[in-house]
């Protein structure tokens, strides 16, 4: 399971552990100042806030490149562009500076800031874990042409799945990022997805859109959605070629955030062919 899912509501399960370690933080820090010392809560949200925007600081310094043709995307977080360790510094650093600056917090701070972090790192590990042991689900789709694929066809190279639908206005808006990704990137077969939506209207938005892609599959029921366990649109997901889960990405991508999840990946060697991705008949691609 990828994400949580309440009704139309639905979160990654990443961001739900970085919550409930604040949560948490907040819970033992209140619980340790009602024994002596002053309440952290509102200092742990700010250190909170602080290690987020260390987090998003070093990610744009560490893919500056990607950033650099359009700086307006530094401030654009749905890419969930975050990196941990420079966040957990700063937010250690700003911890201890805080408790000696005022004495009574030192203890409750301490206590509520060590609790977070533990919950956090142990959980974020365990849930790793559990996603690099996902298998690539055993199921059928079709093509443009109507007919029946088995997934698994595609497996035996690295495999960049997106499950999208033409009304969700972050697939559309990362369509652009992908589309290039297929042609920088033809050592990596990327599939794109549909969510039950007809071949039809599919093949229209491509059009208008001006976008060239192959490899659209058509999943009319969202048994894939099921199986991978995200039923948030867009969800990209990162297999090796031997079907094993290497990662995944729930919202729309970045030119930055899809370089560090095309790490999972070695860099082809440019003289090395690579094999060609599977083709979209021309009925359901703009350009062929």
């Amino acid at each position: 399971m990828l994400t949580l899912t309440l009704g139309t509501f639905a979160i990654a399960l990443n961001h739900l552990l970085l919550i409930s370690a604040l949560a948490l933080a907040t819970f033992v820090g209140w619980r340790v100042a009602k024994r002596g010392g002053e309440n952290p809560e509102s200092v742990l949200f700010s250190l909170f806030l602080l290690g987020m925007l260390a987090a998003r600081v070093g990610f744009v310094i560490a893919y500056w490149a990607q950033y650099r043709n359009d700086p307006w995307q530094i401030i654009d977080l749905r890419d969930g562009g975050f990196l941990a360790w420079p966040g957990v510094v700063v937010l250690l650093l700003a911890a201890l500076y805080r408790g000696w600056r005022r004495p009574g917090m030192r203890r409750p701070l301490g206590f509520g800031v060590v609790s977070g972090l533990v919950f956090w790192l142990l959980a974020t590990f365990s849930l790793g874990i559990y996603e690099q042991g996902t298998r690539l689900p055993q199921i059928t789709l079709r093509n443009a042409a109507g007919q029946t694929i088995p997934l698994s066809d595609y497996q035996g190279g690295p495999l960049v799945i997106n499950l999208w639908a033409t009304w969700c206005p972050p697939c559309r808006r990362e369509m652009p990022v992908l589309e290039n990704a297929q042609q920088q990137r033809p050592d990596l077969t990327f599939l794109f997805v549909n969510q039950s939506e007809s071949m039809q209207s599919v093949a229209t938005f491509l059009e208008t859109q001006g976008l060239s892609l192959t490899n659209v599959l058509f999943d009319g029921s969202g048994r894939l959605s099921q199986a991978v366990g995200s039923m948030a649109l867009p969800t990209t997901l990162f297999y090796s070629p031997d079907g094993y889960l290497l990662g995944s990405h729930l919202g729309e991508l970045s030119e930055a955030s899809l370089a560090r999840a095309l790490e999972n990946f070695d860099t082809p060697n440019p003289a090395t062919s690579a094999t060609p991705s599977r083709k979209l008949p021309c009925s359901a691609s703009a350009t062929c």
